[in-house]
């Protein structure tokens, strides 16, 4: 295997680390909306996320980070091709982060509701253009001799990617509200196991239909196997869910994301975004890669910073393993 493919491997890891972190966090924030019933419960809901939200991040800027470090053909044309859906996704993120540090600053009623607001729209908005911007990837996009994206943004939102973004949403919603249900107690943990179900009927049937779509458009053995994992662990979380094993329930949605964006990744390779122009004009592993030595260097410093990284966000996890629920909650301080 050469380094440009184990770094297409990584990169496919690297992805697939932040979705299974941002993706809870992001479903907690829709919940804000959709569970909570008052102020005393959006504050449990946001305290359960409020430690380890901004390290979910860290992913994703490792992810970009490493995209453009080994793949800077493919950086270069993701990111002027996607302007618009990432700059909206970054300006989410950014007023997110912005949301969760100042919405308790001030007492006032007002004020923190209109933090709140911020906080579900932008889990939401991202959590949907996530899955658009990677099924265009999938899909393919227009794409020249020259590796220039030459679509406009009405391309990018074609069905397929639209019910990628669909999916994204709903299984984020999914995965945050078995988090939710394993780290909280008393009526908001039961409510957060029935409103799972329906998530998850949701989810199931559009996760089932873009999958299937995808494995019919692209897929092979591989890839069907992972489809497979997928959906068998989607409907092993539901079950897991039912039974009140909140533990299971969130490592199962955990599996369903991880083996759903193998997939994606599985049927990409050994494109990184193919051209529906021409085949010839696709970016892949090997036309989009850096250097030989360039790789080489950025392996030796992922050898040794990812275990560190691996280590300490794995100890922020534990200290902060405790349920919470609105007895924990303390009366705001005027």
């Amino acid at each position: 295997m050469e380094l440009h493919d184990i770094w297409f491997v990584l990169i496919a890891v690297l992805w697939t680390g932040y979705f299974f972190l941002e993706g809870f966090d992001f479903g907690v924030g829709v919940l804000t909306r959709l569970l909570a019933r008052d102020r005393a419960e959006k504050r449990v809901l946001i305290n359960t996320i409020g430690p380890v939200w901004d390290g979910n991040e860290v992913w994703l800027l490792t992810a970009g980070g490493a995209t453009f470090a080994a793949f800077p053909e493919w950086y270069a044309t993701l990111f002027s091709g996607f302007y618009l859906p990432l700059l909206a996704i970054l300006v989410c993120l950014i007023i997110r982060g912005v949301a969760f540090e100042y919405r308790a600053k001030r007492p006032e009623e007002n004020w923190q509701r209109n933090w709140e607001t911020a906080i579900f729209w932008t889990s939401l908005i991202p959590a949907f253009l996530w899955g658009v911007a990677f099924g265009n990837i999938v899909h393919g996009v227009k794409i020249d001799a020259e590796f220039e994206y030459v679509g406009g943004v009405r391309d990018l939102l074609n069905p397929y990617a639209l019910l990628g973004g669909l999916v994204t949403l709903t299984l984020f919603t999914f995965h945050g509200t078995v988090f939710t249900a394993l780290k909280t107690v008393g009526e908001i943990r039961e409510r957060a196991r029935k409103l799972a179900l329906r998530v998850g009927l949701v989810t199931a049937v559009l996760a089932s239909a873009f999958l299937l779509w995808t494995q019919a458009d692209r897929g092979d053995g591989t890839s069907l196997v992972a489809l497979v994992v997928a959906v068998a662990s989607l409907v092993a979380a539901l079950t897991a869910n039912q039974a009140g094993r909140e533990g299971w329930a969130f490592a199962l949605s955990g599996v369903t994301i991880v083996a759903a964006v193998a997939m994606l990744f599985l049927t990409l390779f050994p494109n990184v975004m193919p051209s529906t122009l021409d085949a010839d004009w696709s970016l892949t592993v090997t036309n989009a890669s850096s250097s030989p030595y360039t790789l080489k260097i950025m392996t030796w410093l992922a050898v040794i910073a990812t275990p560190v990284v691996l280590l300490y966000q794995g100890w922020t996890y534990w200290v902060f393993r405790k349920r919470i629920g609105t007895q924990h909650i303390a009366d705001p301080v005027h």
